[in-house]
């Protein structure tokens, strides 16, 4: 697979520069962040359910980024999109590690149902794209823009997921245009996040 159009800085300006960023801004830690929120309060339309959406965010988007950029920083990864799939273990790790943090907070403190259902999920998605990815590179966005496309439809109905499908669209052909992915390696994360959303309705999350 050839080099990403943005894999060295110099590159990074005029529409590869706004692929790049539109990559960074709808990314899974930030689709999760908003969906966490929402989730909190719908379920919980209060300062409680604010506090649990801020305590999610934390655990299962922020601390991962953190961790991203603290191995960046220290050289251990050579840049931030981790294109050299033997880079991304430890991020996954962590995240899943994260993940489950939040799953026991929500869970052994009556937090909100959703959230946990949430934090579910995310721990199966990221640990099977982090086995995935220890072979083979997927797409972790596509797998995160149809994870929230469909989410979004089981909790607030369909007619709101319209919002979201422009994006799903969006996001696929950005990493295609940067060169993060070929078309096979977003389609299985399509795949993916489409599995993983059933999956979790089948053991009763997500659905009323």
């Amino acid at each position: 697979m050839a080099k990403p159009l943005d894999h060295y800085e110099e590159q990074r300006t005029g529409t590869v520069k706004a692929a790049r960023l539109f990559s960074n801004i709808v990314s899974p830690p930030v689709l999760f962040a908003l969906l966490g929120l929402a989730f909190a309060l719908y379920e919980r339309p209060s300062l409680n359910g604010l506090l649990w959406a801020a305590v999610y965010g934390f655990f299962v988007s922020l601390l991962p980024i953190l961790i991203v950029l603290y191995l960046l920083k220290t050289g251990r990864i050579a840049e931030l999109h981790m294109s050299n799939t033997r880079e991304r273990h430890i991020p996954y790790l962590s995240a899943v590690l994260s993940a489950g943090i939040a799953f026991l907070l929500i869970t052994f403190f009556d937090g909100p149902e959703l959230l946990r259902c949430l934090t579910i999920f995310n721990m199966i998605e990221l640990a099977t794209l982090g086995v995935i990815n220890a072979f083979w590179l997927i797409s972790m966005h596509a797998t995160g823009i149809m994870a929230t496309f469909l989410l979004v439809g089981l909790v607030f109905g369909w007619a709101y997921s319209l919002i979201v499908l422009p994006f799903v669209f969006l996001v696929c052909a950005v990493r295609l245009y940067l060169r993060r992915h070929t078309v096979m390696q977003v389609i299985a994360g399509l795949g993916l996040g489409l599995v993983t959303v059933y999956f979790m309705t089948l053991i009763g999350c997500f659905v009323n």
